[in-house]
């Protein structure tokens, strides 16, 4: 029998980027996706503090994996437009959370916001992101 717990679902079927990432899912819903990061070296940039594009493909990936829980079976997707704003850094060392919700949820297209924030609850990066449907073939 196939897992239809969000959360289960997303641990059953890893994304293999994810995996190299390190995220680990905390709570998953078709209207909320939450994850967090370690902040490791080889994710940095100098001075050692997390590099933009892993805060991006953090932030990517949730949003696919929200996008994937309220997709129609046999139905994928994939990202058409990404747009990152940038508020602080976080450190080597430290941990980061992503939330990430719809903003839109539809039959083509879904829209995504994750706040990236840190440990402390601070706001690290705004990232909202379009995910297309790609309809079953």
């Amino acid at each position: 029998m196939a897992a239809t717990d969000p959360l289960t679902i997303l641990k059953e079927s890893p994304l293999p980027f994810a995996g190299l990432l390190g995220i680990r899912f905390l709570s998953a819903a078709p209207d909320r996706v939450q994850a967090e990061m370690d902040v490791r070296a080889e994710l940095c940039t100098n001075p050692p503090v997390l590099h933009g594009g892993a805060v991006m493909a953090f932030a990517d990936t949730l949003g696919a994996c929200a996008t994937i829980l309220n997709l129609r079976d046999g139905a994928g997707t994939t990202t058409i437009e990404s747009k990152t704003n940038f508020f602080a850094p976080a450190p080597v060392g430290t941990k980061v959370t992503g939330e990430c919700v719809p903003l839109h949820r539809g039959k083509r297209t879904m829209v995504w916001q994750t706040r990236v924030t840190s440990a402390e609850g601070r706001l690290l990066a705004l990232v909202t992101q379009t995910q297309m449907v790609l309809e079953a073939r």
